[in-house]
């Protein structure tokens, strides 16, 4: 079912480094992407694929890794992703690209998931630097960087309690705790 699909598509941000992501894995996940709806068709978006560790190790520093733990500065070596996909806009196509990015993200996790991995959607991004690293045309706007691999943590979704704070935190163990807003909290009208 869908919703169990959903309910494993967790943000994670330490994975097995070691297990290795194909790139046949990586074209089959962009695939879905493609095949996703976009804004008046118009197809603006471009994938830069990684599954090398050297290309991989261009990347890693380049990435905002978890805003609301301040002490905690992205995965340790042999705890990072083993492959990314980094979602591009092609200003050529169109200066705009709205959602395009995200239903093609959340199409790639998706796609993940069912493959048991797991990934996380990143948007603070060295955009600039990353560029130049990668050598992406200028004509290219990095939009997303999805990271990936196989998780190494374990992600609990939990309910957002009384004060309203929605902030994820690790307890003693590593475990990622998340706070969901209940659904009749959430529907308005």
């Amino acid at each position: 079912m869908l919703k169990d699909l959903v309910l494993k598509n967790r943000s994670y941000r330490r994975f097995y480094q070691e297990v290795v992501v194909e790139l046949k894995t990586l074209r089959e996940l962009v695939d879905l992407a493609r095949l996703s709806a976009s804004a008046l068709n118009l197809q603006p978006l471009k994938y830069v694929l990684s599954c090398e560790p050297q290309k991989n190790a261009l990347i890693f520093p380049h990435l905002g890794w978890a805003g609301y733990l301040k002490d905690w500065l992205g995965p340790a070596e042999g705890e990072r992703p083993s492959a990314y996909i980094i979602i591009l806009g092609d200003t050529e196509i169109s200066r705009a690209f709205g959602c395009d990015h995200g239903i093609a993200a959340q199409s790639i996790l998706l796609g993940a998931t069912e493959r048991g991995l797991g990934g996380c959607m990143i948007a603070t991004v060295k955009r600039q630097e990353l560029s130049q690293a990668l050598g992406i045309a200028p004509r290219c706007e990095i939009l997303l960087v999805i990271a990936l691999g196989k998780p190494k943590e374990t992600v609990v979704i939990e309910k957002v309690g009384p004060d309203g704070d929605v902030k994820y935190w690790r307890d003693s163990q590593s475990g990622h705790h998340v706070p969901k807003r209940a659904l009749d909290d959430i529907i308005i009208g």
